[in-house]
C-alpha cells in the first residue's frame, strides 16, 4: 500500500476534520483496537487537533502535531502506524511468522498459512480465535516488535485447518515509505 509513496506527489491535501467527525473516528478506533479510553487519550489527546491527510489511491493518514498516528484505506478499518504499534504493542492482536517468511514480509508480500502454522509461527489459541478481516500485528520469529501490519483473509481456525493459501494481506511493513515518513 505504501510502496513508492512520496509525500510531495502523493499527498493531495491536509485538512482538520469537523469535531463531530473526530468524535466518530475516536469511537471507531476504540471499537476496532484493543485499547481503553485512557490509552487513546495518551495517543491522541482530546484537545489536540487531528489532521486528515488525503493521499492517492483513497488512503487517508491521520496525524497529530504532524506525526502520523493511523491510516485508513477507503472506509475500511483504521490501522495504527508501525511506530505507534511499537509504542503500544497491545493495540492489535498478534500473529507470528517463521524465519523463512521474514524476507517476503519485508518485501510486502502476503503471508501464507504455512509461515504462520509452522514451528516458528504463532497463531492465537482456539479460545481467542480471530475472524476473517481482522487487523493484526505481524511479528517475526525471534523479534520483539511487530514487523508488519496486515488484515486476515481467513479466520485463524481456517488457517490451521487448510494450511495453504494467503492468510494475511500486508498493508504496511518495516522499511516501506510510511515507515520512513516520521512527520508530515
Amino acid at each position: 500500500m505504501f510502496k513508492k509513496f512520496t509525500p510531495s506527489t502523493d499527498i493531495a491535501g491536509q485538512t482538520p476534520p469537523k469535531s463531530s467527525v473526530q468524535r466518530s473516528i475516536r469511537a471507531a478506533v476504540l471499537q476496532q483496537w484493543k485499547i481503553g479510553l485512557e490509552t487513546l487519550e495518551e495517543i491522541w489527546p482530546k484537545k489536540e487537533t487531528l489532521i486528515h491527510v488525503k493521499c492517492r489511491e483513497h488512503i487517508s493518514i491521520y496525524s497529530v502535531q504532524n506525526v502520523p498516528l493511523f491510516f485508513q484505506h477507503f472506509d475500511g478499518p483504521f490501522y495504527p502506524t508501525l511506530r505507534l504499534l511499537h509504542q503500544y504493542p497491545f493495540i492489535l492482536p498478534k500473529v507470528g511468522v517463521d524465519r523463512g517468511a521474514i524476507r517476503f514480509l519485508l518485501a510486502g508480500a502476503p503471508m501464507m498459512c504455512p509461515g504462520l502454522t509452522s514451528a516458528g509461527g504463532y497463531l492465537p489459541p482456539a479460545e481467542e480465535a480471530l475472524p476473517k478481516g481482522t487487523a493484526v500485528a505481524v511479528h517475526a520469529e525471534g523479534k520483539e516488535h511487530a514487523v508488519g501490519i496486515g488484515i486476515t483473509t481467513l479466520g485463524t481456525e481456517d488457517m490451521r485447518k487448510l494450511n495453504k493459501d494467503v492468510a494475511v494481506e500486508i498493508v504496511t511493513h518495516l522499511g516501506d515509505d510510511l515507515w520512513a515518513l516520521q512527520t508530515l
